[in-house]
């Protein structure tokens, strides 16, 4: 595999991350990513507690020896134990994404762990170039989950040509095409995140991965009804692609207040819970393993990018 950046710096075969989602990334997913050459990453999501990063870390090292935690910055001044937890388990690297950390990016470094930043706009990456953070990762609005509203490839370019620090793609990326291109770009590696959850090391509902593996690019939507309805406040800025439902059918763009989203939601109904997910959805075509899909993902990167040499 082609040597980058992330390759030296964390001892990666593949430059691939798995991303840190918010109530499907644990530790069995990261282990998997990191075992099978990549480095997978936490959910630390703002609902969850310092209990769950210690157990969850236990497993992701026993699987894969490394691991690395994601935080939600703009939560953590409700809870900076999420941090001090973090940090406790002591892993590869921590990520810090939506808002500015630089309130928490001295603390990280001074235990000895690089922090990376995804960031949406040209002015996100000048508030984290200023925080003090290692690298960032330029997330485009094809992502699943929380993210921008810029597609990956015009940011990517937009943050290759602003900055020195070393530069992540993450956003619609779920093959070997993918990885390749952002590398020929002069990107470092990338994040995955849709291409992962179909796999069977991720947690949540069983009905998600189905959702995910029927679902096409063209079956998501980007909404914030999901917060409203589980009362998760999201700053404005950043809405969630998810694949679409009965429930977005219903509710996105209605003008209904959180108590009546809420009671109009149900979690365990495959029809109405979320699924976040990126356009990269229509990728997914089974439940692979989370390891045969990153070496999968390496490997035909490997090749197209071997036709240059």
């Amino acid at each position: 595999m082609v040597t980058t950046w992330l390759s030296r710096e964390f001892g990666v075969e593949i430059p691939v991350l798995g991303a840190p989602m918010g109530g499907r990334a644990g530790g069995a997913l990261a282990g998997a990513v990191s075992a099978a050459g990549g480095l997978g990453l936490l959910g630390a999501a703002r609902y969850n507690t310092p209990e769950w990063i210690e157990a969850e870390a236990e497993v992701a090292r026993s699987i894969g020896g490394k691991f690395g935690v994601g935080l939600m910055t703009w939560s953590l001044p409700e809870n900076e134990l999420m941090l001090d937890a973090a940090i406790a388990v002591e892993p590869t690297m921590i990520t810090l994404s939506f808002g500015d950390p630089a309130a928490y990016v001295g603390r990280i470094h001074d235990a000895g762990i690089p922090v990376v930043s995804q960031i949406n706009t040209l002015e996100d990456l000048r508030i984290v170039e200023a925080a003090g953070v290692d690298a960032v990762i330029a997330q485009g609005g094809e992502a699943g989950g929380h993210t921008g509203r810029i597609g990956t490839l015009p940011l990517l370019q937009e943050i290759l040509e602003a900055t020195s620090l070393p530069v992540l793609a993450a956003g619609g990326i779920g093959t070997g095409r993918g990885l390749a291109a952002v590398l020929a770009a002069g990107g470092e590696g990338v994040m995955i995140g849709t291409a992962l959850l179909a796999s069977p090391e991720t947690v949540g509902p069983d009905y998600a991965r189905d959702r995910v593996v029927e679902a096409g690019s063209a079956d998501t939507i980007y909404t914030s009804v999901f917060d409203r309805a589980r009362s998760q406040p999201w700053p404005q800025r950043w809405g969630g692609r998810a694949v679409a439902n009965e429930f977005t059918a219903a509710w996105h763009g209605v003008d209904a207040d959180e108590e009546t989203l809420a009671q109009a939601y149900d979690p365990s109904d495959p029809h109405s819970g979320v699924v976040y997910a990126g356009e990269a959805v229509g990728l997914v075509h089974g439940t692979h393993p989370a390891g045969d899909v990153v070496r999968r993902i390496g490997a035909d990167a490997e090749r197209l990018l071997s036709r240059f040499a």
